[in-house]
């Protein structure tokens, strides 16, 4: 994985314990209250059903999200910040690695 996918996955995952009240070092997240989901994923070009496929969303929470009938908790708008921010990187880190250029590379040398 590269330096960017692994700097995402490490800052998701200590926004994760955050939300959870189990991270104890000096981090403080910056988590807005409120996120534009709709807007989101508008700027991705991706309709729901891919939107919520890509990044782990399940299709029936992102649709209440985007009428306004429910609202992402804590960890889901930083997710969902993270993906406004830099959602090339976000794919990148949870794409799945046997697909990856280098990955392939390494498994069509070993094979030889």
């Amino acid at each position: 994985m590269s330096k960017a996918g692994q700097s995402i996955l490490r800052g998701a995952r200590e926004a994760l314990a955050y939300a959870r009240g189990d991270y104890d070092g000096d981090f403080v997240a910056h988590v807005p209250e409120e996120v534009d989901v709709r807007a989101v994923r508008a700027r991705t070009g991706l309709s729901q059903a891919k939107f919520a496929a890509r990044f782990g969303f399940s299709l029936v929470a992102l649709r209440n999200w985007e009428q306004g009938r429910r609202h992402p908790d804590l960890a889901a708008r930083a997710f969902l910040t993270v993906i406004e921010r830099e959602p090339d990187a976000v794919q990148r880190a949870l794409s799945n690695p046997a697909s990856s250029p280098r990955r392939r590379a390494r498994s069509r040398n070993r094979a030889a």
